[in-house]
This record gives C-alpha cells, sequence and structure tokens, in this order.
C-alpha cells in the first residue's frame, strides 16, 4: 500500500502550496533512508524479471514545473537500474521534422520495449501545458487533445505497456528557492534560461492548465500522481513507492531454463 493515491479520473483539485509538502506521516532521516534503499534494491530485482519475461513494458511520465526535479527523481530512484533495460526520453521543443508530423509522432516512437521501463521527462502533456498558456495553438485544437491522449494511452496500455504519471507539485516559494541557487551556483547557472522567468510569470495560467490536465487525463488505465516536490528525498521515495508497486502488479516472472541447458550445470570446464 503507497502512501500516494492515484488522482480520481474526472475530479477537478486546486493546486494550493501546501500539497507541495510531503504527508506529516511519512518517515524521515535514516528511517526514510533505509526504507528507500529497500524498494530501489526492490524495483532492480523486478526489473531484471520484466527484462527477462520480455512482453511487457511500464512507462513513467513526469511533468512539473521548472525546478520541480524531474532530473534528480530520475537520478535518485533509478539510478541504480540496468542500462540495458531502460530508457530515458527528454522532451524539449519539438524540430522541424517533428512539427512536420502529428503531434504524437515523436511520443509514439519514444515508448519503451517490451521488457524495459521508460521514462518519459515531460511527454505529450506539453501539448496541453505550455502549448495553451502560451497559446500555440487555438483552444479548438489543444482542447480536443485530452480525448487524443486517453484514447492513445489506452491503445498503449492494451497492447502491454504499463503507465504511471507523475505531476511533481512543487510550491512557488521553493521553486523561488531553486532558481535562485540555479543562478548562484556555477554548475548550475548554464541550466538558467531568461525564459524561465516568462514560465514562472504565467504561474495561474500553468496552474489552471494542470489542473484541467489530472481532471480531465487521469484514468483507471493510465493515473496520474500528485507528487509533493518541496523535499527531494520525500518526492523520490514516493515515485519510487508506485513504481514498485506498479511493477509487482504485473507480476514479471523469468522464463524457466531449458532442460538441456540445466543438464549443463557442474560439467563445465
Amino acid at each position: 500500500m503507497t502512501l500516494l493515491s492515484p488522482h480520481p479520473p474526472g475530479l477537478r483539485i486546486t493546486l494550493t502550496d501546501a500539497l507541495a509538502s510531503p504527508p506529516g506521516d511519512l518517515a524521515h532521516g535514516k528511517e526514510l533512508e533505509v526504507r528507500f534503499e529497500a524498494l530501489r534494491a526492490r524495483l532492480e530485482d523486478l526489473q531484471g524479471a520484466l527484462g527477462a519475461e520480455g512482453t511487457r513494458s511500464l512507462l513513467v511520465i513526469l511533468q512539473g514545473r521548472d525546478a520541480c526535479g524531474k532530473d534528480g527523481a530520475i537520478k535518485g530512484v533509478f539510478g541504480g537500474l540496468n542500462p540495458a533495460l531502460l530508457r530515458i526520453t527528454s522532451f524539449k521543443r519539438p524540430t522541424t521534422t517533428e512539427l512536420d508530423h502529428d503531434y504524437l509522432w515523436r511520443i509514439h516512437q519514444s515508448l519503451p520495449p517490451r521488457g524495459s521501463i521508460g521514462i518519459f521527462n515531460r511527454s505529450h502533456y506539453e501539448d496541453v501545458l505550455p502549448v495553451r498558456v502560451h497559446r500555440l495553438v487555438p483552444e479548438s485544437t489543444w482542447r480536443r487533445r485530452y480525448d487524443h491522449i486517453n484514447a492513445f494511452e489506452r491503445m498503449v496500455t492494451d497492447e502491454g505497456t504499463v503507465i504511471r504519471k507523475f505531476f511533481l507539485h512543487i510550491s512557488k516559494a521553493e521553486q523561488r528557492e531553486r532558481l535562485n541557487e540555479r543562478l548562484e551556483n556555477p554548475r548550475k547557472n548554464w541550466k538558467f534560461e531568461l525564459g524561465d522567468l516568462k514560465e514562472r510569470g504565467a504561474w495561474d495560467e500553468y496552474t489552471a492548465a494542470y489542473q484541467e490536465t489530472l481532471e480531465r487525463c487521469s484514468t483507471v488505465d493510465a493515473p496520474w500522481y500528485i507528487v509533493p516536490a518541496d523535499k527531494n528525498k520525500q518526492r523520490d521515495f514516493l515515485v519510487a513507492e508506485v513504481v514498485v508497486e506498479a511493477l509487482e502488479g504485473m507480476r514479471p516472472r523469468y522464463p524457466a531454463a531449458d532442460p538441456e541447458v540445466l543438464a549443463l550445470r557442474g560439467k563445465l570446464r
């Protein structure tokens, strides 16, 4: 049983800053570290079984505002996994070639192969989030995309890919602190773009866009989870819990070895 529950389909939520703080009953300090290490060890085991089975895949989608910790969550939760069975895709601004196709074209190509875990750092939801906020297409265009996305995710699920989607929810005050840190830290200030300030200035518009996305696109087969992201270790623990639960629900199994192979035990020279 995970601390987070999937966002109920069709429910409109108000994304307050208070929701960005981890739940009060979540462990801290050494206890949290011990539990997190156990989760990561279990995740490694399950990844191995999923890869050996080779018939299904898991897709993890990470969305959130600037500085919410998508990169950190990928490193913290998935950093110890077998890279041969892991596919990480970071979606940037669409290229000219991508813009010559429908908006889901580049997404479909990046889905994880059978036997692997795929992670989307941003995703097809960019086409109902910044595209909406900055009015890059008419409302009639982005609004019909909710149904497109739900149908697409249903098809992907029907074909054997389990989907878990995470909105890493950061408060406005915490985002300010992290953006200031980027400016001060030579190892991070290269990541800062003037456009980050424009995005922060559209805070309320993004809030409305995320709220409707969660309402319209959290489904039974592809649920959204709202992850409090103001504290990094707690954020990663909560994501790991849901991912492990999803894989355990898939019940991947190592295939039985060929009897002729097993007969070689103890005979190799």
